[in-house]
Parts: C-alpha cells; sequence; structure tokens
C-alpha cells in the first residue's frame, strides 16, 4: 500500500476516471487553504520525516489537494494526526506570513522548490504533487498587484480567524475574497463592479445559511472538488457506509452543490443513492429520473454514439426504474417499467440490456412468489453466451437458492457453487465471491450442519477483499457480511453464549446502523434470539411483548412465535388457529422449514389433549418432508417428536431405538436445548425400559437405571447454561426418584432440596413430567 501512495511524488500522474463531465466551470485558483497544502509540501520536504510518518503524510495528500476548502483547525488537526512535527512547522510557517508582510508571502513562493526549479525535488514533474504545484505557482504569477494583496489579505483572515473569539462575528467563515475572476488562470480584467456585486451576493448568502446551520457553507466548488467529493461518497456508500456523511448532511452538501448547477448529473445520481438510504421512495425516484434527464441534456453520450446514446440512457433509465420498484415491493409498477426497458432495448437491439432485464424478470418473479426456474436457466445460458460473468453467476446461484427449496441433493447444489466460485476468482469477483460464501453457510445452516455453517461464516469474515479499497475503508458492510454474522449471533445463542452474541449484535448494530438497508436483518436475529431466550427461561410475558416487534419485520415468523407463546401459555385453541392459517401460507409460499415446525408445534397440541396416536400421522409426514429435503436438523427433531409420541402409547422399547439414530447428529450439531430434551427423554426411555416404578415396586435394571442417571446429569449441564429451570426441575425430580431408588441417599436429597427450591422460586404447578417433552 505504501508503494501506491508514494507514487503521487514519483509515479505520472493518476486520473480519477469517475465523474467524466464538466461540472461547473470554475478554475482551481490560489486560496489560503491551497497555501497551507504548498507549505505542507514544502515542510516534507524540508524537514526530515520518518518513513511511516511520511507514508501517512502522502496518502493524505490526494485528498487535501482534491477535497473542498478546509478550515486552518481542521487542516492543523488532519495533518497533526499523521504527523505533530510536520504540522507544528505548517504553523509557524503560516505564521510567519500570515503576522509578516506582503513580501514574506512572495519570499515563500520564489523558495518553493519545484520539480521545474530545482533539480533536486522529490516530487516528480508529472506527479499529482508536481502537476498541482505548478498549476498554484501558474495561477500566483498570472495576478497582479492587486490581487496578491488581496490573496495576503486573505491569508491574514484565514489564519486569524482560527484563533479569533466566537464572539468576534463570524470568523468560522474563511474569507476568500479573490473569487474565481480575481485569481483564474486566464483572467486579467478587473471587473470591479460584478465582482463587487457577487461578493455581496455570496455574503448574504454565506450569512443566511450560518444562521440555520452551524457548519458554514463552502460556496461553489471546483470541479476536481466536485468529482472528488461525489466519488468519494459514492465510494464510501458503496464499501463502508458508516464514513460516508449522515444522508441529512449529505443531503444538504447536494442540495447547495446543486444550487450552483442544477444540470450536474452525478449530484442527482448521489442524491439518489443517500435517498435510498433512507427508503425515501419519492426523492430517490426523482433524483433517478433526473440523473438520466441530465445524462441525456448533456449529450455526452450522443457526442460518442450518436443517436445511440440517447436510447441507451433512456432504456437502462427504465432499468433502474424497476430494480427502484422491485427494492420497495411495488411489483406492478416495477414490472411496467421492466417491460419498456425490454421494448427499447430490443428496439434497439441491445443484448447486453436485455440480459439485465432477464435477470430482472426473474428475480421479479421470485419476490412474487412464482417459480422462474425455467426464466433464470435461460438467463445462465444467454449470459454465458454473451460472455457476462456477472449475470451468470448470479443466474447460478439463483438456481441453488431455489433448489434448496425444491428438495435438491446437497452434493449437486455445492457443486454447483464450486463451479460459480472457479468463475468468480477467474474474474475477480469479490462481490460474489462474499455472496457465495454466505450462501453456502445457509445452506449448512438450514442442512443442520452448524459446524460446516461455522466454518463458513468465518471463511467469509476473515477473507481480505479483492476490491480496491481506498480513504481507509474496510469492505464488510455488504448484505452477505451481515447474514454471517447473523449466522453467528444464532449458533452462538444456540449454545448458551450469550455474552458473544452481545458482542457480535453490538458489532452489527455499529456497522449496520438502523438507518441502515441491513439493518433488518440484525433485528430479526436479535429479536428471534431474545424471544428463545425468554422462552427457555420461562419468562413468557416477556417473549410476548417481543411478537409484535418480530411480525413487523417478518410476517411468517411473528405468527410462529405468536403461537409458540399461545401455546406455552395453555391457550390451545387460539395457538390451533394461527398454527393452522400459518400452514396454508407456508404451504402457498412454500416455505418446507416452517411447514415441518408448524406441523410439530401441532403435534405437540395434540399432546397436550393426550391424542397421542392423532400425532403420528403428523410427525410421519413432517419426517418424510424433511428427509425428503435433507434438512437433518428438522429429521432429527421430528424423530425426537415421535420417539416421546411411542414413549407415551407404551412401547418404550421401540422409542428407545428411534431416539439412537437422532441422538447422534443432536449431540454433534444441535442447540443446546435440544440436547438437553433428547438426553432427559432418553433418561426417560431407559427408566421405561428398566421397569423403573417411583413406588419402588418391581425389580428394575439397575444398568440402565445408571445410564439414565448419567443422562439426567449431562441433560442437567445443557439446561443450566440455558437457566431452563422448568426443565431443571423436571430433571432433579426424575434424579431423586432414581438415587432414591439405588439406595444413594446423599444424593437423592440434594435433589430433592435443589427441586423443592426451583419449586419455590418459580411459584408455579408444574405440569406432569410424562406429558412434555
Amino acid at each position: 500500500m505504501a508503494s501506491v501512495h508514494e507514487s503521487l511524488y514519483f509515479n505520472p500522474m493518476m486520473t480519477n476516471g469517475v465523474v467524466h463531465a464538466n461540472v461547473f466551470g470554475i478554475k482551481d485558483w490560489v486560496s489560503p487553504y491551497k497555501i497551507s497544502v504548498l507549505a505542507l509540501l514544502y515542510e516534507m520536504t524540508a524537514s526530515k520525516v520518518t518513513l511511516p510518518e511520511r507514508r501517512r503524510l502522502n496518502k493524505l495528500i490526494l485528498p487535501l489537494q482534491q477535497g473542498p476548502d478546509l478550515t486552518l483547525g481542521q487542516f492543523l488537526k488532519t495533518v497533526e494526526e499523521c504527523c505533530p512535527q510536520t504540522a507544528y512547522a505548517v504553523k509557524l510557517r503560516l505564521h510567519e506570513m500570515a503576522d509578516g508582510e506582503l513580501k514574506d508571502m512572495e519570499y515563500f513562493f520564489s523558495t518553493l522548490p519545484t520539480p521545474f526549479t530545482a533539480f533536486d525535488s522529490e516530487a516528480y514533474k508529472t506527479s499529482v504533487v508536481g502537476l498541482f504545484m505548478r498549476h498554484m505557482l501558474l495561477a500566483y504569477n498570472k495576478l497582479s498587484f492587486s490581487q496578491v494583496y488581496k490573496l495576503y489579505k486573505s491569508l491574514q483572515h484565514y489564519y486569524h480567524s482560527h484563533y479569533a473569539k466566537p464572539t468576534d462575528g463570524l470568523v468560522g467563515l474563511p474569507a476568500l475574497a479573490a473569487d474565481d475572476s480575481d485569481m483564474d488562470l486566464t483572467s486579467t480584467e478587473d471587473t470591479v463592479g460584478d465582482r463587487i456585486e457577487r461578493e455581496e451576493v455570496d455574503t448574504q448568502l454565506h450569512e443566511s445559511e450560518l444562521r440555520n446551520d452551524n457548519t458554514p457553507s463552502r460556496g461553489p466548488l471546483s470541479q476536481k472538488q466536485a468529482e472528488y467529493f461525489l466519488a468519494r461518497q459514492a465510494y464510501l456508500l458503496k464499501n463502508d457506509e458508516n464514513k460516508a456523511l449522515k444522508p441529512a448532511l449529505l443531503q444538504k452538501e447536494l442540495n447547495n452543490m446543486l444550487k450552483f448547477n442544477p444540470d450536474f448529473a452525478e449530484a442527482h445520481y448521489l442524491n439518489y443513492l443517500n435517498s435510498m438510504r433512507v427508503q425515501d421512495m419519492f426523492l430517490s425516484a426523482h433524483s433517478l429520473l433526473h440523473y438520466f434527464d441530465r445524462l441525456i441534456l448533456s449529450g455526452n453520450e450522443g457526442k460518442s454514439n450518436g443517436d445511440e446514446g440517447y436510447g441507451r440512457s433512456l432504456r437502462y433509465a427504465a432499468l433502474n426504474l424497476a430494480s427502484l420498484h422491485c427494492r420497495f415491493g411495488h411489483y406492478r409498477q416495477a414490472d411496467l417499467a421492466l417491460q419498456e426497458a425490454i421494448r427499447i432495448a430490443q428496439e434497439s437491439n441491445d443484448h447486453v440490456c436485455l440480459q439485465h432485464c432477464l435477470s430482472w424478470l426473474y428475480t421479479l418473479e421470485q419476490m412474487k412468489g412464482s417459480d422462474s426456474t425455467v426464466l433464470t436457466e435461460d438467463s445462465v445460458k444467454m449470459a454465458a453466451h454473451f460472455c457476462l460473468p456477472y449475470l451468470a453467476s448470479l443466474g447460478i446461484q439463483s438456481l441453488v437458492q431455489q433448489g434448496t427449496t425444491q428438495g435438491k441433493t446437497a452434493h449437486k447444489l455445492m457443486d454447483a457453487l464450486k463451479d460459480t466460485d472457479i468463475l468468480h476468482w477467474k474474474h475477480s469477483l469479490s462481490e460474489l465471491i462474499e455472496i457465495s460464501l454466505a450462501q453456502t453457510t445457509s445452506i449448512w445452516r438450514m442442512y443442520g450442519k452448524s459446524t460446516m455453517a461455522l466454518q463458513q461464516a468465518q471463511l467469509l469474515l476473515n477473507m481480505s477483499s479483492l476490491e480496491p479499497v481506498n480513504f481507509g475503508v474496510q469492505q464488510n458492510n455488504t448484505e452477505a457480511f451481515s447474514v454471517a454474522l447473523c449466522h453467528l449471533a444464532e449458533l452462538h445463542a444456540e449454545q448458551g453464549l450469550y455474552g458473544a452474541v452481545s458482542e457480535i449484535l453490538q458489532h452489527l448494530k455499529e456497522q449496520f446502523p438502523p438507518h441502515t438497508q441491513h439493518a433488518k436483518l440484525w433485528m430479526l436475529c436479535d429479536l428471534k434470539i431474545q424471544f428463545e431466550r425468554h422462552m427457555n427461561e420461562g419468562k413468557y410475558h416477556l417473549a410476548e411483548q417481543l411478537v409484535t416487534a418480530i411480525s413487523a419485520l417478518n410476517k411468517t415468523e411473528g405468527l410462529y412465535r405468536k403461537a409458540q407463546v399461545l401455546k406455552a401459555l395453555n391457550r390451545s385453541t387460539e395457538a390451533y388457529s394461527v398454527l393452522q392459517r400459518l400452514q396454508v401460507h407456508c404451504e402457498k409460499t412454500k416455505c418446507t422449514e416452517m411447514v415441518i415446525r408448524v406441523m410439530l408445534s401441532t403435534a405437540q397440541l395434540h399432546w397436550e389433549s393426550s391424542g397421542f396416536s392423532t400425532a403420528l400421522p403428523l410427525l410421519l409426514q413432517a419426517l418424510a418432508l424433511a428427509r425428503q429435503h435433507h434438512l437433518q436438523s428438522l429429521a432429527s427433531e421430528t424423530i425426537i417428536h415421535l420417539a416421546f409420541t411411542q414413549l407415551m402409547l407404551g412401547v418404550p422399547e421401540q422409542a428407545l431405538g428411534v431416539l439412537h439414530e437422532a441422538i447422534e447428529p443432536v449431540l454433534a450439531h444441535g442447540a443446546v436445548m435440544d440436547k438437553g430434551r433428547a438426553l432427559l427423554l432418553t433418561a426417560r426411555c431407559q427408566m421405561a425400559v428398566a421397569g423403573f416404578k417411583p413406588n419402588g415396586q418391581g425389580q428394575a435394571d439397575l444398568r440402565l437405571v445408571v445410564l439414565a442417571v448419567d443422562s439426567l446429569n449431562e441433560a442437567a449441564d445443557y439446561f443450566s447454561k440455558l437457566s431452563c429451570k422448568e426443565r431443571l426441575r423436571d430433571v432433579h425430580y426424575l434424579q431423586a426418584q432414581l438415587h432414591h431408588a439405588l439406595g444413594q441417599t446423599s444424593q437423592c436429597n440434594k435433589s430433592a432440596m435443589l427441586f423443592r427450591l426451583l419449586d419455590q422460586e418459580l411459584q408455579s404447578p408444574a405440569p406432569p413430567v410424562s406429558m412434555r417433552l
């Protein structure tokens, strides 16, 4: 990285290439701020600076040159963060000029070493620094004596306003007395009347804005400053939104920019991106349409492509408008805009635009809930034919996502993702690599392989981006990172590691503030974790309060959680009604996972009315669905429910045999709660097979009784991690009975004491142990 930034001195000039339009027509002129930058360059060559400090200063040069003018306080603070010694030297140099005479400023310009006058200068003559110094010297030499004097007075005001008291008036606003006509490279005339009138208007404008806000307006920016500002903010919005300006402040800057040039197309586009941050549908559509209108009016494309430039802007405008409506869920409007884009692209025979339209067409069909497999396959074939790897890879990833809901085998999906990964690395498609890893994490999690999901999430979080990262940005605010972190939070919550969960969620809140577009992911994740924790701890009244918030983010999850709370509160009729409505909705949307969970919850409602035989068909149907879609976690949970049903029907031997099929994947990949429930059920099955009777009648198989004690001890450890006191009470109750049968008096008394303490703390009647899983 150091070599890149050192090239500001030694390599030929690098072009920005982001904004190509001639924005304002205001040429760069010598200003007090530019003199400060020249003083910095002078001190860097005159004083001895360590290599790390020089590298930090080199990284700072380009933003200082191309960025908006800073106040002296902001400038010195920025330099001081990189090199305090150089900041002090610059401050001293400015003090000598501002507190001295006009000749001191002239002496500074005459002694300034440049690559054109000094052979030993470190700045290469065609580097960014070399051209900047040449430009400033030419501008200074072009000034008349009166303009030089004005520049000197501006420098004095610029310097002394930094040390003036706040009560001294508008001292925070640098008085740049020399405007573009005063300091222009091509201006030789002194149009006094027009200049004074402009100065009065600018002064009134600045004062009015200063009264409305604490931050002073900088007035019109130069072309380079506007280009740099837009490029920087657009880059930050894409890669690290937290480091970009706040939405309100960025909106104010863009309004100020458009006030001086309403036809600045790129500013309208950044306004569109900024409006998307706050989900402002009206302003985002308004800015997007203005962007394409100005792009067409500017004639940039038409000059090089004739009428093709005009048509190209129209069809991509319609395509962008369709994507905007898709984002806001306006599917009818999106479909109309997409059809318009397709029609224009077909008339122009633009195959690339048509391919983009096709990719959005199958995306729109997916959002509507329709089967778009055929459209997606056609899109992948056509993208490969026209050598569009990005769209082809997106299509394959979409097919993989559809395959997970259609019961495709895991190895086929992983092979498809492996082939796309080869394509990603070949073409350095960093964004798609991240999406692929996040998708793989979700697939492993859906299949119930928590270890593999954890590995893929960690791989994504530790991967170095292939994108060129500038402005000190860490490219980790994409949706893929948010998905991976949410999976990590849920995986840690399943293991009872709530301390780690809080740290992950805190990072998510900092990286994805509530106003960002991906914040809903961690909001829903946080609410689900809180809900499950309250349910495990038996705090149903707290869990019930979260149902409304969950429903606002995801209606399906909200209904499922509502049914769980109603079932826990013994409101079985209401819970059954909610579950039936939810099952119909999930079958229509082909949400197989939720269908299986609804079936399991419905079977539990049958248990409460002792309808164990009526629960069997539901459980067998759920098991068939889980195995058909290779959902190992849900299959194991269903088998545990089947084992419990068989135990209640009086066939514990078959229940224990079935349970052995599910216990291994549960202990390997399951949540702590699932492990504890499985071991508790195992202990009960072992007690039933051993012929254990609570009243001590009959002869029990002591070997199975000892195994049941061990299973209960392990289950108690799992329930303790989650503070699941109701289930701990059940465990201690069974432990006391087993220890009593084995003649272990001390252990029996200890378990009985723990049971009584928990029973007094819960202050609720314990349901029969035999009626709950």
